[in-house]
């Protein structure tokens, strides 16, 4: 039994001693558990079907052993003797993965660099801009199936007589995309012997079909995983409002006086509810961007980066993939003829595939509806081994499904996950005329008129419709000349908080009017990499709020 459990570390894997430098370089101290059981079979040639969820290490459980494998080929013959050719390909389902996937992988590179290239192909450029870098014959080619597809239809890349490892990443988002016929029509292209892996959060139904096309005799690999990390590496509360307003009350709190430190997700139960939190942050002076399953996945991808470079500090998302029923109610029957939701992506989610950087909590602004939909949410902070909060607001009406959450988490390690977090409402009850002012701004046609605003623009800047509005410049100058749409009117005022309204406890930390630097960069992180510590801020967000509240000595404050 013993045995089963000490895994193996990177140094007695095999691998070559420059991947083992990049390693340390990376801060890995030991192999997670997907690598401890990927990269071995990896490394003796199996197909691989891995279940491996983002955070985990999934990256470099491919990724060494890739590596491993073209340090290997070209030390087997003399430099000269091997021809350069394109021996790997990885598919990721969004440009924004492919663009971590392609930095992980030459971080691991870092230290042979000049036997190893890997070439980016989810850039937005076109085809023949790409194509001096595939005529070098890259060892890596990273990209979605849609972009190398074309590339392979162009004659501008060949993997017919080279290609000798594929590796699909995320396959379960790279089928949701919509990525399925691109990849069996990719497969054509492909030599009938070569080396599989496919890593995957979800084994569905068509996982599995994907399974059949493309894996041969393949391991399959369910690594024990705790479905959360502990509660030293992620800390989680749960807070009892009384009303909605409570809510509202205590977010604006949090956001305006800066009691949360760094970067947070803000999910909430409906699409309409996450423009209201969005208008209603913006009344405050506090930008914040939304999700909207409306929208393209490439547009939500584009609302990520943002996130990832710093122009925002707040997302807010909801997880609504289907109309998920209550915690504790069975789902409703859908009505025979009933019309499906056609705007809305049916696979739509706070894509799990991307890594959202650096993100210092999660806030719960509405319970999750079910266990798994908590985990998925709480699950985007303390990634890897960096620290994280979630804070989740319950209502009265919401305490049977927090308290069904709390149960499964406690179930499986025999305590309780999330703690109360106690504290007054008095101590911000001066802020409650202007959280009621900004509701009562945030109406439901703001709230509508927000939402066709983007849809507005993204048929504007839409490159698929460029050419039918060339075509029909009219329906181009009603879409740019229609009424103006006012979402809602902010209140200058809201943006200012007089000290005056500042609670007393919290005057020496609250900064309510500090204006974000622009100027100001978070170092990025990889998805599997660890060691590194959330950005502006200590491992615990509200740990500030805490402190003023209990009257404690607070710990001096990093230097910013």
């Amino acid at each position: 039994m013993a045995a089963a459990v000490a895994a193996p570390g990177f140094e007695h894997m095999g691998l070559d001693g420059r991947l083992l430098r990049a390693v340390a370089e990376l801060g890995w101290a030991t192999p997670t558990a997907i690598q401890a059981e990927a990269i071995p079979l990896a490394l003796e040639g199996r197909d691989l079907l891995a279940r491996a969820r983002t955070g985990s290490g999934k990256t470099g459980a491919y990724g060494l052993p890739l590596l491993q494998h073209l340090l290997r080929v070209k030390e087997a013959q003399a430099p000269s003797a091997v021809a350069q050719a394109v021996r790997a390909l990885v598919l990721v389902p969004s440009k924004e993965l492919g663009q971590q996937v392609v930095r992980s992988l030459r971080q691991l590179a870092a230290f042979c660099a000049r036997d190893v290239r890997v070439a980016d192909l989810c850039a937005e450029t076109d085809l023949a801009a790409q194509r001096p870098v595939l005529m070098e014959k890259p060892d890596v080619v990273v990209g979605t199936p849609g972009r190398v597809l074309a590339h392979l239809s162009a004659r501008s890349l060949s993997l017919r007589h080279s290609l000798e490892l594929l590796v699909l990443d995320e396959a379960d988002l790279l089928l949701s995309f919509g990525f399925g016929e691109d990849i069996k029509s990719l497969l054509c292209h492909l030599p009938k012997i070569y080396q599989a892996l496919l890593m995957s959060a979800t084994f569905s139904a068509d996982v599995e079909a994907l399974k059949e096309l493309v894996l041969h005799n393949p391991v399959t690999l369910r690594p024990p995983e705790p479905r959360l990390p502990g509660s030293s590496q992620l800390r989680q509360f749960a807070v009892r409002c009384g009303t909605e307003e409570d809510k509202f009350l205590l977010l604006c709190a949090l956001l305006k006086l800066r009691l949360l430190r760094g970067r947070a997700l803000l999910f909430v139960s409906t699409l309409a509810r996450c423009y209201r939190l969005k208008l209603f942050l913006e009344q405050f002076g506090i930008p914040a961007c939304a999700l909207n399953s409306e929208l393209p996945a490439r547009s939500r991808c584009h609302v990520i980066t943002q996130f990832n470079r710093g122009i925002y500090d707040y997302i807010v998302a909801t997880d609504e993939e289907a109309p998920a029923a209550p915690v504790g109610q069975p789902p409703r029957k859908k009505r025979k003829g009933a019309a499906q939701s056609k705007g809305k992506d049916p696979e739509y989610g706070v894509a799990r595939g991307i890594d959202f950087q650096n993100v210092a909590a999660v806030i719960n602004f509405d319970v999750p509806p079910t266990v798994d939909s908590y985990i998925h949410r709480v699950g985007r902070t303390a990634r890897a081994d960096n620290p994280g909060t979630a804070l989740t607001f319950a209502l009265p009406e919401e305490q049977d499904g927090l308290a069904r959450i709390e149960d499964a988490l406690a179930a499986e390690n025999g305590e309780s996950m999330l703690q109360p977090y106690k504290f007054s409402m008095e101590e911000i009850e001066a802020l409650r005329y202007r959280c009621r002012d900004a509701m009562r701004s945030v109406t439901k046609q703001a709230v509508k008129e927000a939402r066709l605003r983007e849809i507005k623009d993204e048929l504007l800047n839409s490159e698929k419709l460029k050419a039918y509005f060339e075509d029909n410049p009219r329906d181009l100058h009603v879409l740019r000349h229609d009424k103006p749409l006012h979402p809602a009117i902010v209140k200058p005022h809201l943006r200012n908080v007089p000290e005056y309204l500042v609670p007393p406890s919290l005057r020496g930390i609250a900064k309510p009017n500090l204006k974000k630097r622009k100027w100001l960069r978070v170092p990025r992180t990889g998805a599997g990499r660890r060691g590194s510590s959330t950005s502006r801020g200590t491992g615990n967000p509200l740990q500030s709020f805490k402190y003023a509240r209990h009257g404690a000595k607070r710990p001096a404050a990093p230097p910013s």
